[in-house]
């Protein structure tokens, strides 16, 4: 992983093996019901909403909450689509809607399972709040979880 500072933006890159083929993990990131099993920065958090119309233009959310009730609401528009390799999207938060990052999600076939690449840009982290790499890694590691359980069909 590295975490790149571009002024006062940053960028993070994190790569990710899975044992399960692309067509899986792809499955994960743009099923509504499987996006609500994983994506989250931890297991205290809830997805009660997880919205996902992926084609080029089309929207996604991912509203969670924490164990206190806060509500931390995702939203993004969908840039790129390689329907089973590749996902890039816009990424902001409801309450700062004056800044939006980017993130680039790469699914490469490699030793019968699939290398995840990915690239978020131009985000900020914030005083007294998790920092992105770690929301990411804490995601990641539940989808991996969610993938061995064979939890997505």
């Amino acid at each position: 992983m590295a975490k790149e500072i571009l002024g006062e933006q940053l960028s993070l890159n994190l790569e990710r093996f899975y044992p399960v083929e692309p067509e899986k993990v792809w499955r994960a990131w743009t099923d509504p019901a499987a996006l609500g099993q994983w994506f989250r920065p931890d297991a205290s958090f809830l997805v009660p909403v997880a919205e996902a119309d992926v084609r080029v233009g089309g929207r996604f959310r991912v509203l969670m909450v924490n164990a206190g009730g806060e509500e931390f609401d995702l939203n993004g528009v969908y840039r790129e689509v390689v329907s089973g390799r590749r996902l890039v999207m816009t990424w902001g938060w409801k309450n700062q809607s004056e800044h939006e990052s980017l993130v680039t999600v790469n699914f490469l076939p490699l030793h019968g399972g699939t290398q995840v690449k990915l690239r978020h840009d131009q985000y900020r982290d914030f005083e007294n709040e998790p920092t992105h790499e770690e929301g990411w890694n804490g995601a990641l590691d539940k989808l991996e979880t969610i993938l061995k359980g064979d939890l997505i069909s």
